[in-house]
């Protein structure tokens, strides 16, 4: 008797080139195509039929060009080629700290030199420390803390600030992983505003207006109050809004937007009561009041002045001394 015996035949290139396309957001390069076993007239001839869509130089969307963003920011990656990792402003949007809206284009970080490519901002650096690069959804990207001294270089200090507070209420980053930074930062020019914002130590603002009335308590020359701190009063552990623990003076930001409902109403009285009856000084600020007069009423209140700044001119020996200071 003869047994006839059949093999499995192998997946079709195609097949092949969907399924890698599905675990890289619709997104595939021409080294992948060919060793998949596509030659490149094959893949012309993709093109042409519209299975593939040229994105760049050598880099693909596999069925139709209806991209994601984080699609974009990968081909553009993939395009700039080995050691290419994605930074600055597009980093910060996949690392979820900035809005979507902040990336005009993609923007990679290479070493060295690289071909150009059209809807691409390269950044070229002569090395890239490996303490300042990861992966994220699978794409080479730059650390948080890496991203933000980058952004410090082409940001606001009152927009870096907001980037800063954003990715420590993410728990992107700590003030230790962002002191480590500076210590490499060589001489960058954004260093300096970098270093003066974590100078006064985490700040997770965990609202917008928590984080609109710290920049205008910054802005106004006063102390950097403890943000969303552990409080112990009577047993209970409370987490006031901002704190300046040596004046027993917390700021608790209130307004109608933010504090709707009878229940929340109640709980902020019932913890305002709590802090005043432990010695604490409550100071509510509402909306409307502090974008008017802000400094004067905190002022009246007893809220400390800044101490002057230090020099910031050395940026590896503030990292230094902020890393001491935390161990």
């Amino acid at each position: 008797m003869v047994v006839l015996t059949t093999t499995k035949p192998e997946h079709p290139p195609d097949l092949r080139v969907s399924r890698l396309a599905s675990e890289q957001d619709g997104i595939v390069d021409l080294r992948q195509l060919m060793s998949i076993g596509l030659n490149r007239s094959w893949v012309h001839i993709r093109v042409r039929s519209g299975r593939l869509h040229r994105i760049h130089r050598a880099v693909y969307a596999v069925g139709h060009e209806a991209l994601t963003l984080r699609a974009r920011l990968r081909a553009a990656v993939m395009a700039c080629g080995d050691g290419a990792v994605l930074s600055h402003a597009s980093a910060g949007a996949l690392w979820g700290i900035l809005p979507e809206e902040a990336v005009r284009v993609p923007e990679v970080t290479v070493v060295a030199t690289t071909r150009r490519h059209d809807g691409i901002r390269t950044h070229r650096v002569r090395q890239l420390d490996p303490r300042d690069i990861t992966r994220r959804h699978a794409i080479p990207i730059t650390t948080t803390a890496r991203t933000l001294l980058d952004l410090a270089d082409c940001f606001t200090s009152r927009a870096l600030r907001r980037a800063v507070r954003q990715a420590q209420a993410e728990q992107r980053v700590n003030v230790r992983q962002i002191a480590d930074v500076l210590t490499r930062a060589q001489g960058r020019r954004g260093a300096p505003k970098l270093a003066a914002i974590i100078a006064g130590g985490p700040a997770p603002t965990r609202s917008e207006a928590e984080d609109i009335v710290l920049e205008l308590i910054v802005s106004s020359g006063l102390r950097h109050p403890d943000v969303n701190q552990r409080h112990v009063v009577g047993g209970r552990t409370l987490y006031p809004d901002m704190r300046w623990p040596e004046q027993r003076l917390i700021v608790e930001v209130d307004s109608a937007k933010w504090h709707d409902g009878a229940l929340a109403r109640g709980d902020d009285g019932e913890r305002q009561a709590l802090l005043e009856a432990s010695g604490e000084r409550v100071l509510r600020i509402f909306w409307e009041h502090a974008v008017t007069d802000p400094d004067r009423t905190l002022v009246a209140a007893g809220a400390p002045p800044a101490t002057a700044r230090p020099r910031l001119d050395r940026m590896s020996k503030i990292g230094s001394e902020i890393l001491a200071q935390m161990d």
